[in-house]
């Protein structure tokens, strides 16, 4: 058992989402870094899909009802037990009494905390992620309160085996501490009415710095930037999107949609993130700038399988680490006290 002592409305319990149910109006939910939320599961020993919790508002603090192993992924946040400080992307024990803070990230906008047994909430059409849209799954449909209590599973990791801990680099994940950076573009294809959009608009589209807007939340960014424009007036039928759809209104200001999206729209479709970049949207905190790169489908697959494969040698070394006895010079090293 946690409880929730400093929290968020924006603060949720997600899992990899509801997936399956797009025909039937349902959002998919779940992570906006789903690969964040994995690798968390996987240092602590949980299947990759099980509950944790998503924070996006900070600073964050539950206590532990009970001993268990604990792991931290996502932005770059300072973590504290009892005032003692971790890095991010680091897993440790904790013990009944202790309390752990999530401060406000350095860089990247969300913090994913994993706790072994995972998160023990009902779950909806087969996910326990909380669609705060719709306001089902997860706790009562809602983000988390003072004053919470969520069950949690007994984890399978041998807590006496890591008295301080381990951590995997986030540099070697590929990612510049969780941060979204200028210099490295999101990958987008093309939507379905890229070739009605007018050449200076298609130009725009990847050279313009685009401004993540404070309209932003799980249902998707509205973006700042050049007006881009269509060559004629469109009218078209309400049709499925997914997360990462990036739709264009009348405004000519895009929208990029997300984990919480509607799973239908009318607006034309300049173009779709691909999938194995939707992470990175999750880790743009507001007032942060974006860039595209058009890419092909065999580079969208070939990048999907890249992270897949980086994922997996991520948590098969996660793995061999809760098997080793905890090297306490690496732990000194990293170690901070709070100012």
């Amino acid at each position: 058992m946690i409880e929730i002592l400093t929290t968020g409305a924006a603060n949720s319990v997600q899992d990899v989402g509801r997936l399956g149910y797009l025909d039937a109006g349902v959002s998919r939910s779940g992570a906006m870094d789903g690969p964040a939320l994995e690798l968390a599961n996987r240092m602590v020993g949980n299947d990759p899909g099980a509950a944790a919790i998503e924070v996006a508002i900070f600073p964050f603090r539950l206590r532990f009802e009970r001993a268990a192993l604990v792991a931290v992924t996502g932005a770059d946040v300072q973590m504290t037990v009892n005032g003692v400080c971790y890095p991010s992307w680091w897993a440790l024990p904790v013990r009944s009494g202790d309390v752990l803070e999530l401060g406000l990230p350095r860089r990247g906008a969300r913090a994913y905390l994993s706790i072994a047994g995972g998160i023990l909430v009902q779950t909806v059409l087969g996910s326990a992620s909380t669609d705060l849209k719709s306001r089902w799954g997860g706790l009562e449909g809602r983000g988390l309160r003072r004053g919470d209590r969520l069950e949690t599973g007994f984890g399978p990791a041998a807590l006496a085996d890591l008295p301080s801990g381990f951590g995997l680099d986030p540099q070697e994940l590929g990612r510049a501490a969780g941060d979204v950076d200028e210099d490295a573009p999101i990958r987008v294809l093309p939507g379905a009415e890229y070739e009605f959009f007018n050449e200076a608009a298609v130009a725009a589209l990847e050279a313009a710095a685009w401004q993540v807007t404070e309209d932003a939340n799980r249902q998707g960014y509205r973006l700042s930037g050049p007006e881009l424009k269509l060559m004629q007036r469109l009218e078209l039928h309400s049709h499925g999107i997914m997360p990462g759809t990036v739709q264009v209104p009348p405004s000519g200001q895009p929208i990029i949609q997300l984990a919480e999206a509607n799973t239908c729209g009318g607006y034309p479709k300049i173009a779709h993130v691909i999938e194995a970049d939707l992470w990175r949207l999750g880790q743009a905190a507001v007032g942060s700038r974006l860039r595209f790169t058009q890419v092909s489908r065999k580079d969208a697959v070939a990048a999907l399988r890249a992270q897949r494969s980086m994922i997996d040698r991520a948590a098969a070394s996660a793995a061999l680490a809760r098997k080793d006895a905890a090297k306490s010079e690496l732990l000194d090293a990293l170690r901070c006290t709070e100012n």
